[in-house]
């Protein structure tokens, strides 16, 4: 087999049906294309709603839960041990929700060299004072330099400062939706009432935005001393210990091993937040779907245009049989063709696929549930550009294949005789 002259054969036969050839490879262009702007979008849409999440949720959370007492009463009488007993009596016992021996446990976390880091929490049930009416609220107290650290605090404050929770005395950063409720501007005092009915006055020094708006209506910041204050607690009470991993996978295990060492209750992130998981599983699946039949699509268009090539061509290929090319010599004839539609076609919907995706993340997408967000959300994911190559050589190889094959087979006697 002559490579040079085989691949200037299908080089002519490809240059003599130009506009046909073309057609396909403006069909790969364009599945191509299609296929690596949708997957950038919407995996760059994917890492945007799990940022959400992903970025203000801790890998494992560390606290403990009210749970109903098991012991009932009806339960220990042997009189109705045989009984279906459906009566509960005995409600949640009075255990605290503080963390017992926590500076412990932060000592051994800061240890572990899984991992990266921790942020101690306080999570107080509060009513926000607005005139006559009282507003359900929650308080987040935190470690304001571990929270930014590790959870972006900062990018979410989208008026003041973050740090000023630690500058100044009795300070909150408001949720933005509890702000507009409130009518309360930076620097304005507003009052808190706590569910065991003290009140506290604190100064306003910011608005957070974690872009779910329902959170935003009830969340507030304060630092950990001013949450302490404002419950009547000692300056080592804390409720919830937040927790990074290196590896976000193993958070599940590792949990399991934390709340059994420290005998406190571990919720991980793949449990608290599934359903987000699922979901961009879900739309990642669709791209991909639709970018292979976009190019199945371009398949049957090359498949086509080469039979009716062979056709159109069934003299040239008795010439090159009767002249002793073997079936095999013609059939790589025709996979080369195709292959060569699928490779260009390809590499020019790549560059396409590139620069629409670009062309995308120039476009202004400002919204006030997604401060942090400025633009459209693109992946530039090098593996959707080899994903998309390969795919567009497997499909035009195919296309091409069976075309080849008929090729390869036609009789160079029964084609010279009939004309």
């Amino acid at each position: 087999m002559n490579i040079k002259l085989i691949i200037s054969i299908a080089k002519s036969l490809l240059l003599a049906r130009w506009k046909q050839t073309l057609v396909a490879a403006i069909g790969v262009t364009f599945s191509i294309t299609m296929f690596i702007t949708l997957l950038s979008f919407m995996s760059g849409l994917n890492d945007l709603l799990d940022g959400l999440i992903l970025n203000r949720t801790a890998h494992i959370k560390i606290f403990n839960e009210i749970k109903a007492n098991p012991k009932q009463p009806i339960n220990l009488s042997k009189k109705f041990k045989e009984n279906y007993n459906f009566i509960q009596s005995i409600k949640p016992n009075g255990a605290r929700q503080e963390i017992y021996n926590n500076g412990a446990i932060l000592k051994a976390l800061k240890a572990d060299n899984r991992v990266m880091g921790i942020a101690p929490k306080i999570t107080a049930q509060v009513f926000y004072n607005v005139g006559t009416i009282d507003i359900t609220g929650v308080i987040n107290g935190i470690d304001v330099e571990a929270e930014n650290r590790l959870f972006f605090f900062k990018d979410y404050v989208t008026t003041g400062n973050y740090i000023d929770l630690l500058n100044v005395p009795n300070s909150i950063i408001l949720g933005k939706g509890a702000a507009t409720k409130m009518l309360a501007n930076i620097g304005d005092v507003i009052q808190i009432t706590t569910p065991k009915g003290d009140r506290i006055q604190l100064k306003v020094v910011g608005y957070f935005q974690s872009g779910l708006l329902e959170l935003d209506k009830v969340q507030s910041y304060a630092s950990l001393a001013t949450t302490q204050k404002l419950l009547g607690k000692p300056n080592n009470y804390i409720t919830d210990i937040q927790i990074k991993l290196f590896d976000i996978t193993q958070a599940p295990k590792i949990g399991k091993e934390y709340a059994k060492i420290f005998g406190t209750d571990a919720e991980d992130i793949q449990t608290a937040n599934s359903q987000f998981e699922t979901g961009s599983s879900i739309r990642t699946l669709i791209s991909y779907a639709v970018g292979i039949t976009l190019l199945i699509v371009a398949g049957f268009g090359i498949y086509n245009i080469l039979n009716m090539m062979i056709y159109e061509k069934m003299d040239s290929i008795a010439i090159l049989k009767a002249t002793g090319f073997s079936g095999k010599d013609v059939n790589a004839i025709f996979i080369i063709i195709a292959l060569s539609i699928g490779f260009f076609g390809g590499l020019v919907g790549l560059l396409f696929g590139f620069g629409l995706s670009s062309v995308i993340d120039q476009i202004p997408f400002n919204t006030a549930s997604l401060p942090t967000i400025k633009t459209y959300p693109i992946n530039y994911n090098p593996k959707f550009y080899l994903i998309g190559t390969i795919f567009s050589l497997v499909t035009t190889y195919f296309a091409g294949m069976f075309p080849a094959r008929k090729a390869s087979k036609i009789d160079p006697v029964v084609i010279i005789r009939g004309k």
